[in-house]
């Protein structure tokens, strides 16, 4: 299995607002970056969305080590979403893109890590330069 580092990240200028969302894919020294952005969403949405996106692009199952800024995105993978699954879902915000993100992870073995923002992590820093900037063009 491919082992691949995914780093997200998602702007919103407005919350709710104009947002875009980014992220870097990398196995071993090829690299692909994506972005994207919607014109009304919140800065969770686009958080997630990033990393929904890039799961999306993945041809086959890896082993995938998410990275992200997004305390949300990374406890509710790593700590959360069994239990909303349990409890199908009540009371959870963005049911829908986490619903997405079970189809699209379902092949994967995922692991996400926090990383602090704005702390000069050069991905995090390129996605959250990339994710503003969608989110300007849409604006």
């Amino acid at each position: 299995m491919k082992s691949i580092c995914l780093f997200s990240d998602g702007s919103c200028l407005g919350n709710p607002g104009v947002g875009g969302w980014a992220c870097i894919l990398r196995y071993k020294e090829n690299q692909k970056i994506l972005v994207g952005g919607e014109r009304n969403t919140t800065n969770n949405k686009m958080e997630l969305t990033a990393v929904i996106m890039g799961l999306k692009s993945l041809k086959e199952p890896c082993d995938v080590e998410i990275y992200t800024d997004s305390s949300y995105v990374a406890n509710s993978i790593n700590l959360w979403l069994k239990g909303w699954i349990k409890k199908d879902f009540k009371n959870v915000k963005n049911v829908e893109l986490w619903k997405e993100f079970l189809i699209v992870s379902k092949t994967h073995k995922i692991k996400a890590f926090w990383i602090k923002a704005h702390a000069g992590h050069p991905e995090n820093e390129e996605c959250d330069r990339l994710a503003r900037e969608f989110a300007q063009k849409l604006k």
